[in-house]
């Protein structure tokens, strides 16, 4: 049973940085790793992907040049480096993981319903 944890959200103002980190167990080097974000009111979005087994993250357009997601396969962690944040990027931010995929599979253009394991979220609060 893969199982995912969020930590590193936090009340920032505006132009501020945080990094959220998404400790996983049980994932392998063929795992899809995304994260995703809920602002109020609104559905649950992606924000971006990885995959453990290698290659570069992909975003989406909302957050490309600003935010970066990165893994460490040893310490079965990912992150999401946050910067240049604005009001907008407000919400519960949460790691979600796909197993048994390939690379070209693991895109930030992927749904809420196709992955299976998710995280509890931590919420990122930006202030004007």
């Amino acid at each position: 049973q893969v199982q995912l944890v969020e930590s590193g959200g936090g009340s920032v103002q505006a132009g501020g940085s945080l990094r959220l980190s998404c400790v996983s167990e049980n994932t392998d080097s063929g795992t899809c790793m995304a994260w995703f974000r809920q602002r109020p009111g609104k559905e649950r979005e992606g924000v971006g992907a990885i995959y453990t087994g290698g290659g570069s993250a992909s975003y989406a357009d909302s957050v490309k040049g600003r935010f970066t997601i990165s893994r460490d396969n040893a310490k079965k962690t990912v992150y999401l480096q946050m910067n240049s944040l604005k009001p907008d990027d407000s919400a519960m931010y949460y790691c979600a993981a796909r197993a048994g995929r390939p690379l070209r599979w693991c895109g930030a253009q992927r749904t809420v319903p196709e992955y299976n394991y998710w995280g509890q979220g931590t919420q990122v609060t930006v202030s004007s």
